[in-house]
């Protein structure tokens, strides 16, 4: 390694995100949970395929899923903003810990019937409902706005090679053993560590923490730099404008138009997004490459967005973030066409890798404009809005998805997943305050 990348790397640990152990905390054990989720990924499609059931069931069995974890993500906002995300998250991870654990068993005696698989997927449904906004709206209580980009950049970046890995390792156990069950253990296991790691997080700053005023921040290190961080995040919340604290979220909604038309992008966008990657994706690889192809093309996806998403760690420097990550959706969806018809796996997997590049280019750069826009006394339940608009579609969207991939084939599904997220972004567009969402106005000219 050269001196200027170690000078780099010393540098982010000493004054960046990974200098406050809150957030290493946060994101060490985000890892390691989507490590586990996507065994799950593997291993529940492959339970419902190997013993006799249909698409048609297995999209049955994630609208299950999809229906509480949508009806629940308000209520895990409203939540997160009276107890605190950290809280909630805990919360939510235990209890998840537990259901996947019954899946484990459920998969070692080769169980793959809508009574026994339903209950249980909704439930950890449930628990992803009311996790979902928490995850959102934790970081800038942990971060301050100067490394609000950078930290969901690392923490995305931390998420993705998780699913980097956890494709690998679900298609692997599952290709090894036939069986689904090590897998499902896996993701109960996964679970445990982060809800440790969430318990080892403080509730609130220590008192008498520094603020970013008193120390200059190239010189803070260690846990002066979480204290100033934490400061800042408790001072920008006590500092908001009552008028911002006392406004319900509805009302906040209505006056922005931008995020009015964000919404409805959202919601067209996820109209198709759930069936291709959780029905037609795993139908596709199932017909043509098996589990372990399968696992091949998520790890070429998680690769793709761990690259997307530290390129996005600059998002704070952009002038016209809306529009760049729209750009990147619009590539995201035409690389979405392609996976079918590419020749064969090698040509899904860079299809795939293209897609997850620009997916999570795109997402880190909304996700950071959104926290930065958004007073923060109500950034819990406005998240959990966005997350309903974003999640709400999942159960018709695995519905629909079931049928017309068991009467069409999978193929065909890609493209008309692609083409309806084109056109959700070309409607955001044509409108001026979603192109203007976020940006940064040029800096004066002086003479």
């Amino acid at each position: 390694m050269s001196t200027a990348t170690t000078q780099r790397v010393t540098a982010a640990f000493r004054t960046g995100p990974l200098a406050v152990r809150s957030f290493r905390l946060l994101a060490g054990g985000q890892f390691a949970s989507t490590i586990g989720d996507y065994c799950y990924a593997i291993a529940l499609p492959w339970l419902v395929l190997s013993n006799h059931g249909s698409t048609v069931l297995l999209g049955i069995v994630l609208a299950c899923y999809g229906v509480p974890r949508t009806v629940l993500i308000p209520i895990g906002g409203v939540l997160a903003d009276k107890f605190g995300p950290r809280t909630l998250m805990l919360f939510a991870d235990v209890m998840r810990c537990v259901l996947a654990g019954v899946l484990t068993f459920l998969a070692a005696r080769h169980t793959a019937s809508l009574v026994t698989l339903g209950p249980t997927a909704a439930l950890i449904g449930a628990g992803e409902g009311l996790f979902l906004p928490a995850s959102y709206a934790i970081m800038p209580s942990l971060l301050d706005d100067a490394r609000l980009a950078a930290g969901n950049a690392l923490s995305s970046a931390a998420v993705q090679v998780g699913s980097l890995i956890g494709p690998a390792l679900g298609g692997a156990l599952v290709a090894t053993t036939g069986a689904s069950t090590a897998a499902m253990g896996v993701d109960a296991a996964s679970f445990a560590v982060s809800a440790v790691s969430l318990a080892l997080i403080p509730r609130r700053a220590a008192a008498g923490s520094m603020t970013g005023d008193s120390m200059t921040r190239d010189s803070m290190t260690g846990d002066s730099a979480e204290a100033a961080d934490s400061a800042a995040a408790a001072e920008r919340d006590s500092t908001a404008e009552p008028a911002d604290q006392q406004q319900g979220v509805l009302a906040f909604l209505r006056q922005s138009r931008a995020l009015q038309v964000i919404i409805v992008v959202v919601i067209a966008a996820n109209l198709t997004s759930g069936g291709m990657g959780e029905v037609a994706l795993p139908a596709l690889a199932h017909a043509h490459w098996g589990a372990g192809g399968y696992g091949v093309l998520l790890v070429c996806m998680a690769a793709g967005a761990v690259i997307g998403a530290l390129a996005a760690a600059r998002a704070g420097r952009l002038r016209a973030p809306a529009v760049v990550a729209s750009v990147a959706f619009l590539i995201e969806s035409s690389a979405v066409c392609l996976v079918p018809y590419l020749g064969g796996e090698a040509g899904a997997a860079i299809a795939l890798l293209v897609f997850g590049l620009f997916n999570g280019l795109g997402n880190v750069i909304f996700l950071t404009m959104a926290q930065k826009h958004i007073p923060s006394a109500i950034l819990g339940r406005v998240m959990g809005v966005m997350m309903l608009c974003a999640f709400g579609m999942f159960p018709l969207s695995v519905a629909i998805s079931g049928v017309l991939v068991r009467h069409l084939g999978p193929a065909p599904f890609f493209l008309i997943a692609g083409a309806v997220v084109v056109a959700a972004i070309l409607g955001g567009l044509t409108q001026r305050e979603f192109r203007d969402f976020g940006r940064r106005e040029p800096p004066p000219v002086l003479n």
